[in-house]
């Protein structure tokens, strides 16, 4: 027997916190009932598990690098008809992203079926390190920067300490190149970051996901993580 919001995130449906909401929202069956308390356990062997009228059903784990191209949603489907990340693997699994990229930016996401695996990488306590490269508008003081390091203040928090260091700098274009890493998700948080000291990204592209990288990709192509880099991938999340 497992909780139900396991089960719902091993079929390959959805993320494990997501799968709660399901639950929370009244959109889960059980044997034809509606069940909305998440310590409910069900046995799949047994139990007939669906959601939104879909049967649940465990699908064997996989796991997906893409290079994401700018200009692509990273959902599943888009109600307005736009590219969206799952549409360049070519797969009969019900992936998803874990985590996202702005529509605006590129570089390396994953994408499964394993909503545990999702949820170790995303939940707030395991923390992996995310590493950007921005093109920003000006030239940023050591200083400035320091404030990057140690934390800015956005509307809905201080962020983490990042790792930050400008790799080029164009003074008759006004611009530069800055490498930033850090091991939160909030929504368009490296922009912001940015923005907060007055340094507006142009242009940013996600270069590595701990130890995962874009070798040998260009955008819009991907390839399957080793079983290696998974498990690697579990063990770093959870140091």
């Amino acid at each position: 027997m497992e909780r139900l919001q396991k089960v719902i995130a091993q079929s390959g449906l959805t993320s494990r916190r997501k799968a709660e909401q399901l639950i929370v929202d009244g959109r889960v069956t059980v044997n034809g009932k509606k069940v909305t308390e998440l310590g409910t356990k069900v046995d799949l062997k047994k139990d007939k598990v669906v959601v939104d009228g879909v049967p649940v059903g465990k699908e064997e784990p996989v796991y997906f690098l893409l290079y994401k191209p700018a200009g692509v949603i990273s959902t599943v489907n888009d109600e307005h008809g736009r590219k969206v990340v799952t549409d360049f693997i070519p797969t009969d699994k019900r992936i998803f992203p874990v985590g996202r990229l702005d529509y605006d930016t590129s570089g390396l996401l994953l994408l499964t079926n394993d909503g545990d695996f999702a949820n170790i990488l995303m939940h707030p306590k395991f923390k992996v390190f995310k590493t950007y490269v921005a093109k920003v508008e000006g030239i940023p003081l050591r200083e400035t920067l320091k404030n990057l390091e140690r934390g800015v203040l956005l509307e809905d928090g201080k962020t983490a300490p990042a790792k930050v260091k400008v790799t080029r700098s164009d003074k008759a274009k006004n611009t530069s190149i800055v490498e930033i890493s850090i091991r939160e998700g909030k929504n368009r948080q490296v922009r912001r970051m940015f923005e907060a000291i007055g340094h507006p990204v142009i242009k940013l592209k996600r270069e590595q996901y701990g130890f995962l990288n874009l070798r040998g990709l260009n955008a819009g192509e991907y390839r399957e993580l080793k079983p290696h880099e998974v498990k690697q991938l579990r063990e770093l999340a959870v140091t």
